[in-house]
């Protein structure tokens, strides 16, 4: 397995693994024009795991200036516990970390048992003082 930066050129391909990994909110930050927006603003700190010249992982991470946020990561249910998500996660810290940021956040959703699990063990910490609201800024 190769870990290596995620590029624009994977978009097509980690997109449709995107499309059948569940409990994946898709939406229209997510399309090809925002994933390069974002690619360059933090540059070199999203991943895709790659065997045999497929992407079979991925997770799309990076910083406001203070904060580390992962989104989206997602293995391919054939390729799962084989601790891709795991080398993933790690190298998505890390990065996040050279760049001088101390704590690093990831949404999960309620219902997500399997990440809530995963995230878990992994050694991250579940927080019940803060709710996340969101706001669609087309309504100003």
């Amino acid at each position: 397995m190769i870990i290596r930066e995620m590029k624009i050129e994977d978009y097509e391909e980690v997109y449709k693994m995107w499309q059948i990994t569940t409990k994946r909110a898709l939406s229209k930050a997510d399309e090809k024009p925002q994933m390069e927006r974002y690619l360059k603003h933090n540059c070199g700190m999203s991943q895709v795991a790659v065997i045999d010249g497929k992407i079979v992982g991925t997770v799309l991470a990076g910083h406001d200036g203070r904060r580390g946020f992962i989104h989206h990561m997602a293995v391919a249910p054939e390729y799962r516990r084989r601790r891709i998500g795991h080398a993933l996660a790690e190298t998505a810290i890390k990065k996040i970390g050279e760049q001088g940021i101390d704590k690093t956040h990831i949404f999960c959703y309620q219902n997500n048992e399997t990440g809530q699990s995963f995230w878990r063990d992994f050694g991250f910490k579940k927080r019940d003082d803060v709710f996340v609201y969101s706001f669609d800024n087309d309504k100003l």
